[in-house]
């Protein structure tokens, strides 16, 4: 009797058994969480801010919103969206990782910000149909193993009338992905190693934006999941996109 292969899953550019991803991810991040933001800062020039802004603005939070932040790590965007949900919303940070969530709880109660954070998989999240006005998953989306289960998470939870964001890195114009590669595999990893003590997470990190769904793909994805009205917005080139759909 023939062998049942077993299903794997992408980590950066290898192949693994599809039950080993999240671990390995895990490990990733657990490495990062303490020089997380700082590296953001110097791997795009503090851009990576300005993005998350303008992310927010297309997500279009009013007072009194529901907002569920996914993969939200050191909780970057969940600042920008408490500020516009304000005190009758409700902005929810989640994370798998415990080490990022951690970085982000701790960010916001220093900040006078009290807001519940989860420990919880993108791929199953703890929350109730159709309850929040806005779902957001920025940079966490390609390390996540099921793609397509965590956009029909997202998908599930969101009101009729709500609307998802997803902010990645995608594909870059033709004539800027010479330097990009070399940038990517060449200073990246020496940076991570110097800043944070660890240059393989860096390299996986430059080598799982690679292997993310292009704009066009992601695209019919969240139209495959059921949403509505999917659009997408380049940034830098192509380096980032902001992706916007709605929930009808």
């Amino acid at each position: 009797m023939a062998k049942t292969q077993e299903k794997q899953a992408d980590f950066g550019f290898r192949r693994v058994p599809l039950g080993d991803k999240q671990a390995l991810v895990d490990d990733v991040f657990h490495s990062v969480a303490r020089r997380y933001d700082l590296m953001n800062d110097l791997m795009s020039g503090g851009l990576h801010r300005l993005w998350k802004r303008f992310a927010v603005e297309l997500a279009g939070v009013r007072p009194g919103n529901r907002v569920l932040d996914i993969a939200g790590g050191t909780a970057d965007m969940a600042r920008l969206f408490l500020d516009r949900a304000g005190p009758s919303g409700e902005v929810w940070l989640t994370d798998i990782n415990g080490a990022m969530l951690a970085v982000g709880r701790d960010r916001l109660l220093d900040e006078g910000h009290v807001a519940p954070a989860v420990l919880c998989d993108a791929e199953r999240l703890p929350f109730p149909d159709r309850y929040f006005d806005l779902t957001c998953i920025a940079f966490g989306l390609r390390n996540v193993t099921n793609k397509e289960d965590a956009l029909a998470e997202m998908h599930r939870v969101l009101r009729p009338g709500g609307r998802s964001i997803v902010l990645e890195f995608s594909k870059i114009a033709a004539p800027l992905q010479p330097a990009y590669d070399w940038y990517s595999f060449n200073v990246l990893p020496k940076l991570g190693q110097w800043v944070a003590g660890d240059e393989a997470s860096y390299r996986y990190l430059a080598e799982s934006i690679r292997m993310h769904p292009e704009q066009e793909a992601l695209q019919r994805m969240m139209e495959t999941a059921g949403f509505d009205r999917a659009e997408y917005f380049n940034l830098a080139g192509g380096l980032v996109a902001v992706h916007r759909a709605w929930k009808y």
